[in-house]
């Protein structure tokens, strides 16, 4: 195959490169050989790889290397490469006389358009070659001395460093996607050095000019780098094979360099084969659940040395996992070292196989690899299911059954579990794939989620077909629109293929903007979701320009929104009672305020805002910031997630018919049958229907009534002052609340655990930190038959400014005849 070079259009975008991390849109430039293929990035306005890959106005980052892989592999793993740095540039075009032995690319910024420095990079393939020739040419074209940046812009890995004298090596998030990438210099004119910021002076000229390889592992990308470089190298071949002559997919054969040890990784079949400096060296075969394996070799500069590495059979547990009507489904298993047995770490946060000490799968058939000693096993799927536990103990090669049914304790029969603000690498400030995601939210038993990537319309609905899971989840298309102030969520849209951000429109800095931005794109839509995220409802409602000063905030935006998130990963706090809490960072001497969202939003119901509150989880990493920390349960006449609707879902989320949890499941109803955000006439009192379910997990010691926002003492029942109105088990509080009413009243009602953290510590390790909690949105009552209107009531405290600091909070707090707390460090 020649090389070549072409604009991806015309019906050529079928070859952009594919890929966990591939970004190609129409008209990006590709370049092919016969090893690999590249894209660099079109100078197209607003151009850039995905929303936080860069931040700041010069965030975009035309004319950077996007995407670069082993040719049809469809394994692109990197998210940008910029040689010298990104920003705007003056053109990007095909470099002019290819011929069929390479082909090239080049970017440039002139000097005109860049302070007097001429900018140029240049991409090229050569046949033959697995990887990629960059050169940058600066020249200063002024009178003067200037400084310019040449360090590179190489993002983003789980673990990259100097492998050898001047090579860097980057590894694939995830082992599985067997990936890596190696970055070299070939040669300097100009200057001694590079990396940071260097002087040219007057007319004077630098020509940096670099090599980037791709592999299926980092040692073979460094390896490919030696040759690039002219080095001397051998040829190391062989397999990874258990006694049986299985291959051994999992592990790999760690390799020390100069300046640090790095892994290949076996095909399918066990083999490989890499390129090496000559000497002798002493390689490990590593794997998790298996002795490691020492392997001495000796390579000679242009021979091959051929290694069969054996290894036992893994110490392992094989699980089985259906549910009542006996047929597979996704859970998470979680492990905890006993019996001097050190925790776990099955692999990176960012993955769903294998996670910290946590494995989520799409279905109930999975083995996880363990080293042999003493566990604590537990198989959970959310929180309407009993969870399963087991404690085992692992010898060498042993494997070990687990084996159960997963039983659905919780009814939640007439409701459906929602998340509507999570994230994969699609968006670009995480790096989890879409597959681990949505295992992720399969495990979880999250039944509708909206896919909200920043910046950008995408679609999960093809992911979800191609790992089988569209029996346990709903998505609708959608997006997560942000900037350096308020973010939104707002959903169903249609990406349009080949497009920068797949269509999607620019935010503002004026929320109001934004939120009639994405209310009118793409045409009025009646089912429209827009909602604030992680809101800052001080300057979004009372304080526009930050100033401290109260100005009002942006005049009309809560008519403009649907919801907005109370809780987003938080610890429960809606009972907080005031408008800020004071922590400190670990090892820090200086305390931070931070507003109680639950607490403004409290007070906002107060004013008339009626902008229906949601729980998300916000999660970017799959362990410690995954799904189902917070969820949203919403009114559906299906349990069935493929019957799922947004059509039917939205005007109920609209109206506040609303309940959020992070763990006890709440109904309340009137004595009508109304419930969370239901307009009703009663007087003198009304009767409130509520009922609390926990799964094993769970434990709840308090129900509070909260009229109008503030915590009545006559209607807070707790374990210890009103035992018999609780019970342990599933249904852990059932009773009749009469709240007395003698003006119109909204009311919410809130289940917590005050005195106990989620059981066993269930979920990511941020969630085994909670206090269970749950509540809903209100319920508005009409007492006078005038129609519900708001009291005004601020709950004690002036509507919240912008710039708080901690001695300011404490002020406030005491002024407002709440004791501040001694700030604890923030975990």
């Amino acid at each position: 195959m020649a090389a070549e070079v072409f604009e991806a259009n015309n019906g050529r975008e079928v070859e952009l490169p594919k890929g966990k991390e591939a970004d190609g849109i129409r008209g990006d430039f590709v370049l092919k050989n016969d090893k690999i293929e590249a894209l660099v990035s079109q100078n197209a306005p607003n151009r850039r790889a995905n929303m936080s890959t860069f931040y700041g106005d010069d965030g975009v980052s035309p004319g950077c290397l996007y995407d670069l892989a082993l040719l049809g592999s469809n394994n692109d793993q990197l998210i940008c490469y910029g040689p010298t740095g990104h920003g705007p540039v003056s053109y990007v075009r095909i470099v002019p006389g290819t011929d069929a032995t390479s082909a090239a690319v080049e970017s440039v910024k002139t000097a005109a358009s860049n302070k007097g420095i001429f900018h140029r990079e240049e991409y090229r393939v050569k046949n033959g070659v697995q990887g990629v020739f960059v050169t940058s040419t600066l020249r200063n074209e002024t009178d003067k001395p200037q400084k310019v940046n040449t360090k590179s812009d190489f993002v983003r890995f789980e673990k990259h460093g100097e492998a050898e004298d001047g090579i860097y090596y980057a590894t694939a998030v995830d082992p599985a996607d067997k990936a890596g990438y190696a970055l070299a210099i070939l040669k300097l004119t100009g200057t001694a050095k590079v990396g940071g910021s260097i002087e040219i002076a007057p007319g004077g000229e630098v020509i940096i000019e670099r090599f980037i390889a791709v592999g299926t592992s980092p040692v073979e990308a460094v390896g490919v780098c030696l040759e690039a470089k002219g080095e001397k190298v051998g040829t190391l071949t062989g397999t990874l094979l258990e006694k049986d002559g299985k291959p051994v997919v999992s592990g790999s054969l760690v390799v020390p360099m100069a300046k640090a040890s790095i892994p290949v990784f076996p095909d399918a079949s066990g083999k490989f084969s890499v390129k090496v400096r000559p000497g002798s060296h002493t390689l490990s075969a590593e794997d998790m659940g298996r002795k490691t394996v020492s392997l001495p070799v000796t390579i000679n500069a242009g021979e091959t040395a051929t290694l069969k590495a054996t290894m036992d059979a893994a110490a392992r547990v094989v699980f089985d996992i259906k549910g009542e009507n006996k047929e597979s489904l996704p859970c998470k298993a979680m492990f905890e070292g006993i019996n001097g047995t050190a925790q776990p770490d099955l692999g990176p946060v960012m993955r769903a196989h294998g996670c910290k000490d946590q494995y989520h799968s799409g279905k109930g058939q999975f083995t996880v690899a363990l080293p042999p000693g003493s566990y604590k096993v537990r198989v959970v799927r959310g929180l309407e299911y009993a969870s399963l536990e087991k404690t085992i103990t692992l010898a060498e090669g042993q494997a070990v059954e687990f084996s159960g049914v997963l039983k659905r304790v919780v009814d939640t029969k007439g409701w459906i579990s929602s998340d509507f603000h999570n994230h994969t690498t699609q968006s670009g400030d995480n790096i989890c794939g879409v597959a681990d995601r949505l295992i992720n939210i399969a495990a979880e038993n999250i039944e509708f989620a909206p896919t909200t990537e920043h910046n950008r319309f995408y679609d999960w609905e093809p992911h979800i077909k191609e790992l089988g899971l569209e029996p346990f989840i709903k998505t609708v298309k959608g997006i997560e629109l942000t900037g350096r102030r308020q973010h939104f969520n707002a959903f169903p849209f249609e990406p349009e293929p080949f497009l920068q951000d797949g269509g999607a429109p620019i935010w503002n800095d004026d929320p109001r903007i934004t939120a009639i931005t994405l209310r009118r794109h793409q045409g009025e839509n009646p089912t429209r979701w827009i909602q604030f995220n992680h809101p800052d409802l001080a300057n979004m409602f009372h304080d526009r320009d930050g100033d401290g000063v109260a100005d009002g905030g942006f005049v009309g935006v809560g008519q403009m929104i649907d919801g907005l998130e109370t809780q987003n990963g938080n610890d429960a706090n809606i009972l907080e009672g005031a408008p800020y809490r004071i922590s400190r960072s670990p090892g820090s001497l200086t305390s931070r305020a931070s507003q109680v969202r639950e607490f403004l939003w409290l007070q906002l119901l107060n004013q008339g805002v009626r902008a229906t509150a949601v729980a998300v989880a916000d999660a970017h990493a799959v362990y410690g910031n995954g799904v189902a920390g917070w969820l949203t349960y919403l009114p559906s006449s299906t349990d069935n997630p493929p019957d799922i609707t947004w059509e039917e879902l939205s005007p109920k989320a609209k109206d506040g018919q609303i309940m959020i949890t992070n763990g006890p499941f709440l109904t309340v109803s009137t004595p009508g049958g109304q419930g969370p955000g239901a307009d009703v006439r009663a007087t003198g009192s009304i009767k409130l229907d509520v009922k609390v379910q926990g799964t094993d997990w769970v434990q709840i010691d308090r129900i509070q009534v909260l009229v109008n926002s503030r915590p009545d003492p006559k209607l807070n029942f707790t374990r210890a002052t009103h035992p018999d109105m609780f019970k342990n088990g599933l249904t852990q509080f059932e009773q009749k609340i009469d709240v007395p009413l003698q003006k119109d009243s909204h009311l919410i009602v809130v289940a917590t655990g005050e005195d106990s953290t989620i059981v066993g510590g269930y979920g990511t390790s941020t969630q085994s930190r909670m206090r269970p909690c749950a509540y809903h949105n209100p319920i508005y009552v009409d007492v006078d038959g005038h129609g519900f209107v708001p009291n005004g009531d601020t709950l004690g405290y002036d509507l919240p400014v912008m710039g708080v600091t901690a001695d300011k909070a404490r002020e406030i707090l005491a002024r407002g005849g709440k004791a501040p707390p001694e700030p604890e460090e923030k975990k």
